[in-house]
Formats: structure tokens, C-alpha cells, sequence
């Protein structure tokens, strides 16, 4: 079977880069308008995208005099996106540490049934004292904490999506029997985090269950990763770097007793389009132009977990940075981070510039064919399975990657022409098997 490259459309309101509401093509209200998102997942799904994905955190994010704060729900609004879309994939963030296993697990059900198998959960700790705080803790769990009750989550949600076997609906009207009892099976689950007793409340989905999705690139993320994880998002900065990461994890995911080719690679890139390198160059520039500093300075020191003022615009970062090992937050971004600002030797200014459009992930500037190159070489040069696509400005950005790059990669046989299958789920699409139910030890349905 010929490879193909998976696409994940990351949508965030205006765009990726931090002073994209300010261009005057930007709508400041576009991350409450229900018509925004339609149009952007019709945009990618015109692409042929497997997936779009919506972040999302329990917390205010930041300062709200610097971009567009807040966020619709994500779970809801997918439900909206599932009856605008027919083929792509719809990917919500949901935290481990502030959601209980029982709701989560059959809002995601919910969706699966609904977009007709297309849902995935990106699942998340979330780092943080201000979440925390919103959830009656004066502090967050420490890092090995919260992934030590993800795994758990994790278990008992499977437990839950599998309580029905897949043809447990009977719904013989003559005899009047709806449904088999003895294809129900409650987890009964006591653990160290959760008590869960009952079976879900929501029939066994057209997946299984959703196509499970993780971020985390620290050391217990990865393992995290290798045990659950059917796709990755993560950020590189070079080709070396995305190789290496590449390479662990699949040598990880197979040490755990899994196909490593069950799970997909896939780093974050915010491509800048021009027709020609300076054009793109100059758009990069210009959204540079109107990055206030004084924002990006104060992100930058609680990312660092620095007292503030500590940091001078026009010098390099203090040597005396706070050990990765005592970080408790977000371990991955920190360190890339930091490598980004040592590598490069960055001043301050430099730093928040490179950061202010993919928050560390791959800034890249060129024409379409510089950026099909890219791509291309990454995905063929053990670096990637596919790309989270963070344009960094919407919806111009996405538009602009789909109508002048997408038409290079199909060229170059490395993207699907058209989605196929109407009915094709979101892992079909990813190429992984349907999950057998861990109650029946025969399973009809286990593989596609």
C-alpha cells in the first residue's frame, strides 16, 4: 500500500500567530461565530484534511488585551462542524485531571455516533496553577501525578465504551426484547483516582471508541503516548530533532507491545504562503510588526517560571534558567524553548518573534513549492507521518494552503485526491483497526 500523508487542520480563532486579529482582514469575534468554524472545516474538508482539531484548556488563557481569549466548548461546537461536514475528522482537547471518566467518555460516544465515527479526543493533563484553581485545588498535581491519573482515566474509558457490545441492540419487536442483557458489561472499576461502577449510558460507537490523541512530548507524555496513543501532535524545530523524536516513539510503541505503525507522528507546521520567498517573507514581517512585546514578555516568564521583569528585551535569555527537572508545567515546551533560544542565540525580541506564530512549533515562510518541499521531506526522511497544519492567519492561511500547496502534494502522489468511502470512520482514514471489545472474545468487528 502506498504511504500517504495525514493532515490535521489546527484551528485557533483568527489564527496561529498572536497578532493575526489585528490585520485588517481579521474578524476580533470570529472565536464565538458558529459560521467561522463551518467555514474553515469546509475549507480543510475542500482539502481533503483527515482532521481538524480544537484546542482547548479549563482556564481563561493569558492576558485578554492580547488576543482573543475564551473558546466555545469544543465538544459542542463539533457536534454543530459534524452536521456542516460529511467526510473530516473532528478532534477535541478534554482534560484528564478536570473531567470524570464517566461524562467524558459518553460525550465522546455521543460525538462518534452523531459525525457517524469521525470523532477523537486529544487528551490532555493540563499544566498550570490557574486551572487548578478553578477546581477547588490551591496548586497543581505534580507532573507524574497527572499522568499517573490520565492512565487510569484512560483504562476506565475503555472500559466504558466497551460496557456495549456491538450487538447488544436486539430490537426484536415481536418477541419484545429491545436489547441482550448479557451484552452488558459494567467495569465495576475501583482504583487509586476513580470509582466508576455502572455500564456507559450510550450504545458501543461506530469506531469502538474515538481515535485517541496526545501532545505531550516529556518523558512520561511519551510513554503515555506508546501505551495509549493512535496519533501525536508535537513540535520540532529541525528535521534531526523530528527524526529522533520519530524514531523513539515508534521504538517505544513497539516496545509497549503495539504496531508502531498504529501510531501516527504528526508536528506541528505554521506555514507563511507567498508566491514568492520575499512576499512570504514580507507577510511574516508584518504580522511580526504588530506583536506587543510587553505580552510576550510576561507569557515568556511564566513559561520559564521567572519573576517578573527579569527578563531585558534586547538580551539573551538569563543562564541561570530554573532546571527542567523542577518544572511542573508544560516539561516539553519549556525545554524546546529554551533549546530554540540557546541554538540560535536569541535575544528576547528574537525569541518572542519566533514564538509569537506556532507557540514553538515550525515556522516556515516560502512559496507553495518550498513548502510542499518541506513537507515532503520531512514525511519521507523518517521525520513525520503527517503534519498539524496551524496556519497563521484564518481563515486566509488555510485557504491559501489548500488551494496552492494541497494540488503540489497530490502531484506528487503524497495526498489523497478525494475522501473515498462516504461512510469511511476517522481511524479508517489513519489506517488503523477498529478496536475489538475487550469483553468478547471473538470479536465480528475488529479490524477494517
Amino acid at each position: 500500500m502506498t504511504r500517504r500523508l495525514h493532515l490535521n487542520a489546527f484551528l485557533m480563532n483568527t489564527g496561529h500567530h498572536e497578532a493575526s486579529w489585528r490585520l485588517p482582514e481579521s474578524d476580533p469575534y470570529a472565536h464565538v461565530e458558529l459560521g467561522h468554524y463551518v467555514r474553515l472545516a469546509r475549507i480543510a474538508e475542500r482539502g481533503t484534511f483527515d482532521s481538524l482539531f480544537l484546542a482547548d484548556g479549563p482556564q481563561l488563557w493569558g492576558n485578554v488585551a492580547q488576543r482573543p481569549a475564551g473558546a466555545l466548548e469544543p465538544l459542542t461546537l463539533l457536534t454543530a462542524l459534524a452536521t456542516a461536514t460529511r467526510h473530516i475528522g473532528l478532534i477535541a482537547t478534554a482534560s484528564t485531571s478536570y473531567n470524570s471518566p464517566y461524562n467524558l467518555a459518553r460525550k465522546f460516544a455521543s460525538l462518534d455516533i452523531i459525525s457517524g465515527g469521525r470523532a477523537g479526543w486529544n487528551i490532555v493533563t493540563t499544566a498550570g496553577e490557574e486551572a487548578a484553581r478553578n477546581f477547588g485545588l490551591d496548586a497543581e498535581p505534580a507532573h507524574a501525578e497527572r499522568y499517573a491519573r490520565a492512565a487510569e482515566f484512560l483504562d476506565v474509558a475503555l472500559k466504558l465504551w466497551d460496557s456495549w457490545e456491538d450487538d447488544a441492540i436486539v430490537g426484536d419487536k415481536a418477541s419484545g426484547v429491545w436489547g441482550d442483557d448479557t451484552k452488558i458489561h459494567p467495569p465495576r472499576h475501583r482504583g487509586t483516582y476513580f470509582s466508576v461502577e455502572g455500564a456507559l449510558n450510550v450504545p458501543r460507537s461506530p469506531q469502538g471508541y474515538p481515535l485517541l490523541v496526545q501532545a505531550g512530548s516529556s518523558e512520561d507524555g511519551k510513554t503515555f503516548a506508546a501505551r495509549y496513543a493512535e496519533a501525536v501532535f508535537t513540535a520540532q524545530q529541525t528535521l534531526a530533532d523530528a527524526q529522533a523524536f520519530y524514531a523513539d516513539l515508534k521504538s517505544r510503541t513497539e516496545a509497549a507491545g503495539r504496531n508502531p505503525e498504529h501510531i501516527k507522528v504528526l508536528p506541528g507546521i505554521v506555514p507563511v504562503i507567498g508566491s514568492t520567498e520575499a512576499e512570504a517573507r514580507a507577510h511574516e514581517q508584518v504580522l511580526e510588526d504588530h506583536i506587543v512585546y510587553a505580552h510576550g514578555v510576561d507569557r515568556l516568564e511564566r513559561l520559564l517560571q521567572l519573576e517578573p521583569g527579569v527578563l531585558e528585551l534586547d538580551a539573551e535569555l538569563p543562564a541561570d534558567l530554573p532546571p527542567e527537572d523542577v518544572i511542573e508545567g508544560a516539561k516539553s515546551r519549556y525545554t524546546l524553548v529554551v533549546e530554540l533560544a540557546r541554538r540560535d542565540r536569541l535575544t528576547v525580541r528574537q525569541l518572542i518573534g519566533r514564538l509569537g506564530g506556532g507557540r514553538g512549533h515550525l515556522t516556515f515562510a516560502g512559496t507553495p513549492e518550498q513548502i510542499a518541499d518541506k513537507i515532503e521531506t520531512w514525511f519521507t526522511q523518517g521525520a513525520a507521518d503527517g503534519f498539524n497544519i496551524m496556519p497563521a492567519v484564518l481563515p486566509s492561511g488555510l485557504e491559501t494552503f489548500v488551494d496552492q500547496v494541497v494540488p503540489l502534494l497530490r502531484a506528487r502522489g503524497l495526498l489523497r485526491d478525494e475522501y473515498g468511502p462516504r461512510h469511511q470512520t476517522l481511524r479508517e482514514r489513519y489506517g488503523l483497526p477498529r478496536p475489538a471489545n475487550q469483553y468478547v472474545t471473538t470479536p465480528a468487528l475488529a479490524s477494517v
